[in-house]
């Protein structure tokens, strides 16, 4: 008997794979699944189930792709028409050697999610652990605003989903939840990712709302931002997403083809670090470090036109195309080869966005020069300590916001160290802004500096 989780960094998935008696099931795969098969093989086992617990909304769910390369049966809550796969009801069970699986009905976050209680038949008739999806997290519990024309019923489905049937299961169930700290599913997940059922009990601040009217305000009061490649995310993951064997492979290209692809529409994303954009970039091109990928990708690049990558070090190309493949960007055809230098040295145009230090701007402050400093961090973090005049616009959210920027007067991009910082220059230097400065340490550099801090609302 064996259960082992995979963690899928920058979405802060989390997925499972547990198996007996020669056969093992898959919960919430991730698109490039190899990795079950691997482990599988590795613990003698077949491949014979896959359960959904949800319809993934932040990922390209890896169920079609899985079920394609072992044969496995796909299942998930019935209340949505998915395209594929079998629908399980309250109280279905399956069995793999001494392991037992009940299907538990805990809508909520979805109205399709399901939890899976899973028992260990050779040690007793109590579950051992339980998967939850997106219903119960470590420290949180799910978002519930997918549905704003429903008022307050998917909290209080919630409510009685985590109440009455997930907390039931006992103290000492291990909890096994679908995302970690960092998900945007959640709103403070914690950085712990081993719990039990007892433990979330007493301490995790959502679950002191015992009463369902008060826990569901609580839920409704909470801010979560909506990218818009979720939309394509609820698309692929209801009809099945396209099953491609294998992962997208970037040709390089030399500076001339490169050019003459982004002529014919190739997306230039440049994944190289703050420092390296501020100091030279292709102008045009969309600036993502590569770490950022999972969070801002889904937020800009458009699905219908191909992208072409910028990486400091062609080893990085495998990690940038795994991200986005999850995301659902398989158009992937090209990479630079050489990176910024090849372009450089070929006499092709660059530009530059010009780095400013924590301490340059309070003195900007105190001599009251025209400036606009715009904070691309969210509201929360925004109202816990920003700068003097600074301008709040979610990055994400930012170009649909351009008419909040007072036209004409320099602009200097903020953030919390400065990676989202330069994502906004290079954005706000596509849409035809020119006098753009980014600082780069940002939030962070202040509380070393001692910038003078506000809090609350500008």
């Amino acid at each position: 008997m064996f259960l082992e989780k995979i963690k899928s960094e920058g979405l802060a998935h989390l997925s499972y794979i547990l198996g007996d008696g020669g056969e093992a099931a898959v919960i919430d795969p991730r698109r490039d699944c190899s990795i079950y098969r691997e482990i599988a093989d590795r613990e003698g086992c077949r491949i014979t189930r896959i359960f959904e617990t949800h319809r993934n909304e932040d990922y390209v769910i890896g169920s079609a792709e899985l079920a394609a390369r072992t044969g496995a049966a796909i299942f998930h809550g019935g209340e949505l028409p998915f395209g594929y796969g079998e629908t399980v009801e309250e109280g279905d069970e399956f069995r793999m050697g001494d392991i037992r699986l009940k299907i538990l009905k805990t809508p909520g976050h979805t109205y399709e999610s399901i939890s899976i209680a899973v028992f260990d038949e050779a040690s007793g008739d109590t579950p051992a652990a339980v998967f939850t999806g997106d219903a119960l997290f470590i420290g949180d519990t799910g978002r519930t605003d997918f549905f704003p024309d429903r008022g307050t019923e998917p909290a209080e489905l919630l409510h009685r989903s985590i109440f009455e049937k997930i907390l039931p299961l006992g103290d000492g169930v291990i909890l096994l939840p679908a995302h970690g700290a960092g998900s945007v599913c959640g709103s403070s997940l914690a950085a712990r990712e081993f719990s039990t059922l007892g433990y979330e009990r007493l301490h995790n601040p959502s679950l002191r709302l015992r009463d369902r009217e008060k826990f569901a305000a609580m839920k409704m009061d909470q801010t979560h931002h909506t990218p818009p490649y979720f939309r394509m995310m609820e698309k692929y993951n209801l009809e099945g997403p396209p099953v491609t064997a294998l992962l997208p492979e970037p040709e390089p290209r030399d500076a001339g083809d490169f050019a003459d692809a982004a002529r014919e529409g190739m997306v230039i994303l440049d994944l190289r670090s703050p420092e390296a954009v501020s100091g030279a970039f292709i102008p045009g091109s969309l600036a993502i470090p590569r770490g950022m990928l999972p969070a801002f990708a889904g937020w800009f690049l458009d699905y219908r036109k191909p992208v072409g990558l910028v990486v400091e070090d062609t080893a990085e190309v495998k990690e940038a195309v795994r991200y986005l493949y999850r995301l659902g960007y398989d158009d992937i055809p090209a990479f630079l080869e050489g990176g910024l230098h090849q372009w450089e040295t070929s006499g092709r145009g660059y530009d530059r966005i010009p780095a400013v230090h924590t301490a340059e701007i309070v003195e900007k402050i105190d001599r009251k020069e025209e400036f606009t400093l715009l904070d691309v961090r969210s509201r929360e973090e925004f109202e816990a300590g920003h700068l003097p005049g600074a301008v709040p616009v979610y990055l994400g959210e930012l170009p649909d916001h351009y008419g909040k920027i007072p036209p004409g007067r320099p602009l200097i991009t903020f953030c919390g160290s400065g990676r989202r910082a330069i994502i906004a220059a290079s954005l706000l230097k596509r849409s035809g802004f020119e006098k753009v400065e980014v600082c780069l340490g940002s939030i962070q550099a202040c509380t070393e500096v001692g910038c003078p801090i506000r809090t609350g609302p500008e």
